[in-house]
């Protein structure tokens, strides 16, 4: 991350939640906060942070970039 008001600070969460607003709050409507909220937590804690892509851990989940680094630490 930059310094505070940073262009690139702000390039990165505009790129999330513009990913957050295509891939789940233009697809379902909810009757709460309470729902909007829980919807939001499932989507960043079990989608977005563990099973998505990521182009900086080269193409790979972060689940399956752990496996990977996991796995060659245990057989070295």
């Amino acid at each position: 991350m930059g310094r505070v008001a940073s262009s690139v600070d702000n390039a990165l969460i505009e790129s999330f939640w513009s990913t957050m607003q295509l891939e789940l709050l233009d697809r379902t409507g909810w009757d709460s906060r309470t729902q909007l909220s829980s919807a939001m937590f499932e989507w960043i804690e079990g989608f977005y942070n563990s099973r998505r892509r990521h182009t900086s851990l080269e193409n790979l989940s972060p689940a399956e970039f752990e496996a990977l680094h996991t796995a060659a630490e245990i057989a070295a």
